[in-house]
């Protein structure tokens, strides 16, 4: 990322560089703004902090976007992930205290063209997401409901599935930024994940 940000200063290129949420200790209980501080929390996102670092040192004109929860119709992810075990098994056990807000990444995408696109660049670091505060339990519940499959979901505490990293209990980010600098019309996670559950209609695309 350093090497990166070091050409495109060099040759005078634009240089969006995506981070990510986890750079935050999820201790907070309100959106996180581009100022608040960073305290990661596991190695993923330790390395990312590092590199949004790496960047700025070298490449103060870069914009760093720091984005939360990705999923897409392509690629392994967690709307899919869902979807296959939903039609695989009768019950499905998700987390419900874990706090953030899910990214379409064709949303995202739609954001970053329109960033390139703009008349004017406005380098710094800035937070996207799709709009709305819900656990993993009501993402998990809302695919299944427009999906309209029959398995059960079960919220149950993070302490009940652990996981070899860490992961932020709170992690919802504060989108105010982004949308004055850009002029960007951001959608509710509802609607973009309808819009991506609806690219996927066979099981052989999970």
């Amino acid at each position: 990322v350093g090497q990166l940000g070091a050409l495109t200063a060099q040759y005078q290129c634009r240089l969006i560089h995506i981070s990510t949420d986890y750079v935050f200790d999820g201790t907070s209980t309100s959106p996180l703004t581009e100022e608040a501080p960073v305290n990661p929390v596991n190695t993923y996102g330790f390395s990312k902090w590092k590199g949004e670092q790496a960047v700025q040192n070298v490449n103060p004109e870069a914009v760093i976007i720091r984005t939360s929860w990705v999923y897409s119709a392509y690629g392994k992810n967690f709307v899919k992930t869902m979807l296959r075990l939903m039609k695989e098994k009768e019950e499905v056990s998700v987390v419900d205290d874990q706090i953030g807000s899910p990214t379409y990444a064709a949303d995202l995408a739609e954001a970053i063209l329109q960033i390139v696109s703009a008349e004017h660049w406005k380098p710094g670091i800035y937070h996207y997401s799709n709009e709305g505060v819900i656990s993993w339990f009501e993402f998990a519940s809302a695919i299944r409901e427009i999906a309209s499959l029959p398995a059960r979901v079960q919220p149950i505490p993070s302490s009940a599935f652990p996981t070899p990293a860490k992961r932020p209990h709170y992690s919802v980010l504060d989108k105010t930024k982004i949308r004055q600098a850009f002029s960007l019309d951001i959608k509710d996670w509802k609607q973009s994940l309808k819009t991506c559950i609806a690219k996927l209609p066979s099981a052989k695309e999970l």
